[in-house]
């Protein structure tokens, strides 16, 4: 049996800028008892460098930096809440129907077959950042290649972060139009 090949050299430049998740925000900003989110969404850095698709009064959308596929994003609440039983009522509902137009999004951006939607609530579910909730929405193809993650420890994915940035964001879809 040969051996395929998968190659994705263009990410090397991505690669080799992946450290650690709780580094500090784009514009250098040292953590300071916020969280992470709480940090990125504070910096003066473009929407565009820090992945921010989506901006709204208590909840914003933000590119996964380490993605399971390409387009994975995040909503999450603007202020750093670990349940969603702290959330008050105007964030809880700004947090779902912002996930209602994630989807939306996502599925016109990327032609994506379907969606998974999830959280992980507590570092024991699995959350890295569990110290401010986020709700995964992770685009998925039939096919795709999930069995390299388990398999080779490595996620194929052919879209980069800027580009699915771009894509995601043009394709939001316009609340007024509801």
């Amino acid at each position: 049996m040969s051996l395929d090949h998968l190659w994705a050299t263009w990410r090397s430049n991505y690669v080799q800028g992946v450290s650690d998740s709780r580094q500090s925000v784009p514009d250098g900003e040292p953590a300071d008892g916020r969280s992470l989110f709480e940090r990125i969404l504070a910096s003066d850095a473009p929407d565009a460098e820090t992945h921010i698709v989506r901006r709204g009064p208590t909840c914003f959308v933000l590119l996964n930096r380490f993605p399971y596929t390409s387009g994975h994003l995040m909503v999450l609440p603007n202020r750093a809440e670990p349940d969603l039983d702290g959330l008050v009522p105007t964030e809880f509902d700004e947090l779902w129907a912002t996930v209602r137009d994630a989807v939306v999004a996502v599925r016109t951006a990327l032609g994506c077959d379907a969606v998974n939607v999830g959280l992980n609530l507590g570092e024991a579910a699995g959350g890295s950042q569990s110290d401010h909730l986020h709700v995964h929405c992770v685009p998925r193809w039939n096919g795709d290649a999930n069995f390299m993650t388990v398999a080779a420890g490595t996620r194929v994915l052919p879209v980069s972060l800027d580009e699915a940035w771009q894509r995601i964001s043009d394709a939001w879809p316009d609340p007024s139009a509801r």
